[in-house]
């Protein structure tokens, strides 16, 4: 992404010889100016920038007060502010630290100085947020089952505490299904555990194709799924179940696995329920229906009230 900065002095003639010394430089590609701090407030919020320059002496809403303003808001807070101020005492450039300055040049400025500064805090600020991408990227491996690209256990039980406290507080329902290929062990014995992948790959595409942007897929371990269904009541959820069987039934595959023919089990359960007081009580119930779907003779569909008590 193209570097940016913005430089806000409410003189102009300010603003353009500080332009002037950055434009001879290779540091930025976009540049943004403004007179005032609302101004200057105005573009942060819609534009991305990399590196701000604020005067702190200017009539009305002052460059303190623009530090405060972009420190309360924690999307801008990692964005370097160098302070630019004609005065020279150490109070005014303790306080502007003390209030999120990252830096200050002193006006008059010398060219030099000023992109030596600025080309410090780019530095920085291209350093944090490759820290932030990569942090992302690990997250997202952490919460991520390697082979099918759902979320993995882990991912689930967070999910799951996540959307039943707010199920909760809002007195809304929340259903999980989960999902078990039938006899997967005798398609590993038979094509072998690389074939066997395969099937676990396409099911887990199979089952995306069912779900709404806000409802999540998991996978479980082994041949077992978890589908976490936000706002929905139990017979939706055993709808949604339903029709999952239904696909998976249709199933086909490439060669070698032409020939392969799968069904799939599944068990259904709701919040709010008489025996659902937390995620373990949830997966419990939709877990025992799912084994008494498998019981009862497989490829079917079993909910948590049907099960004997």
């Amino acid at each position: 992404m193209a570097a940016s900065i913005l430089v806000i002095d409410d003189s102009k003639g300010v603003r353009q010889q500080i332009l002037d010394v950055l434009q001879k430089t290779s540091l930025f590609q976009k540049y943004h100016e403004a007179g005032s701090v609302i101004e200057a407030f105005k573009i942060v919020l819609k534009e991305p920038v990399d590196v701000i320059l604020c005067d702190l002496e200017m009539p009305g809403m002052d460059g303190f007060k623009f530090l405060n303003m972009v420190s309360a808001r924690e999307d801008l807070r990692d964005i370097p502010v160098i302070m630019i101020t004609g005065r020279t005492d150490s109070e005014t450039k303790i306080r502007g630290l003390e209030q999120g300055a990252s830096d200050y040049v002193t006006k008059p400025f010398e060219p030099g100085e000023l992109v030596a500064r600025v080309k410090v805090q780019l530095k920085i600020k291209t350093l944090q947020d490759s820290l932030k991408k990569s942090n992302l990227e690990l997250l997202q491996l952490s919460n991520t089952d390697p082979l099918t690209h759902l979320c993995n256990r882990r991912c689930l039980m967070e999910t799951l505490e996540k959307e039943l406290k707010r199920a909760a507080r809002s007195n809304s329902p929340l259903s999980l299904i989960m999902v078990d290929i039938d006899h997967f062990k005798k398609v590993n014995d038979t094509y072998g555990h690389q074939q066997g992948d395969v099937v676990l790959v396409e099911m887990s595409k199979v089952l995306l194709e069912h779900l709404r942007e806000y409802d999540m897929a998991a996978r479980f371990g082994g041949e077992e799924f978890s589908l976490v269904l936000p706002e929905t009541e139990l017979l939706p959820a055993v709808q949604v179940a339903e029709r999952l069987r239904q696909s998976a039934a249709q199933m086909s595959f490439a060669p070698p696995l032409q020939d392969l023919k799968l069904t799939i089990s599944l068990g259904v359960a709701t919040f709010p329920h008489g025996k659902v007081r937390g995620i373990d009580d949830l997966i419990r119930e939709a877990d025992e229906a799912l084994y008494q779907a498998k019981r009862q003779g497989r490829n079917q569909v079993q909910v948590m009230d049907q099960i004997p008590t």
